[in-house]
């Protein structure tokens, strides 16, 4: 009996584990949605009617979001409710990367420069700090 038991508390503690990581990988998201369209948390909870620190909760996976509270952020990010869920099993087995919101602010700027001259530089340069001078594939 007791063995039954363990494994059942072993059941719902890897169900709730695996929960959580759903709702960290939702509340990533949405971080990642929002600072791809230059949009502040605060601005962001305007536009879905919900408090800055709610937001800050549901981007970083402390709290649940309610099915209706992700249609109305998809809504406010012009996305897709299926994005929210894309990459799930990539990403658990790999961490994110170090250094994600500078790289989401830096792909943001780089998509607002006009010049194809500035562009190409600015790659160059990119390349040069990294060590490489090839294109390096995306994985």
């Amino acid at each position: 009996m007791q063995k039954k038991l363990n494994a059942i508390d072993n059941d719902n503690q890897l169900r709730v584990s695996r929960m959580a990581e759903m709702d960290r990988h939702i509340g990533n998201r949405i971080r990642t949605r929002r600072i791809l369209m230059g949009l502040s948390q605060q601005q962001l909870s305007r536009k879905t009617g919900v408090t800055y620190q709610q937001m800050h909760k549901y981007e970083y996976g402390y709290n649940r979001i309610s099915a209706g509270r992700l249609f109305t952020i998809s809504q406010a990010l012009e996305i897709d409710l299926a994005w929210f869920f894309a990459d799930m099993q990539q990403e658990e087995k790999h961490d994110s990367m170090p250094h994600q919101r500078m790289a989401l602010e830096l792909t943001r700027n780089f998509a607002l420069i006009d010049s194809e001259k500035h562009l190409e530089a600015l790659l160059q340069m990119a390349r040069a700090m990294a060590g490489t001078q090839e294109e390096t594939p995306v994985k």
